[in-house]
């Protein structure tokens, strides 16, 4: 059974920094594709990054030069460095996995609990 946990999540103050870490249960050479989303109340869960297995990123606007995400084969964990972070950053980040590529790259076959993310002004 594959499991995602995330971790890194807590409260930090705008133009701050947060590390998030998504362990998985097995290899995670068996994605090909992983990614983080955010769930912010009253709102749609929103695609912020993609990583391949391959390492090719993909990001969204709004993160864009704030968001970095990466992967270590070694520890079967997939990280997303935020810095900078703005209270519209607030929100519950989620990791996802696809057992399989498919286009366009929106994992969605496994997914961890979630880690909440609180950025203050």
């Amino acid at each position: 059974q594959v499991q995602l946990v995330e971790s890194g999540g807590g409260l930090v103050q705008a133009g701050g920094s947060l590390r998030l870490s998504c362990a998985a249960s097995g290899s995670i050479l068996s994605f090909p594709v992983m990614g983080w989303y955010r769930q912010a109340p009253g709102k749609q869960r929103e695609l912020v990054a993609v990583i391949t297995r391959d390492g090719m990123t993909n990001y969204v606007d709004f993160v864009k030069g704030r968001f970095t995400i990466s992967i270590d084969n070694t520890k079967n964990t997939v990280y997303l460095q935020m810095n900078s972070l703005k209270p519209e950053d607030t929100a519950v980040y989620y990791c996802a996995a696809d057992g399989a590529t498919r286009w366009p790259l929106r994992p969605r076959d496994y997914w961890g609990q979630g880690t909440q993310v609180t950025v203050s002004s």
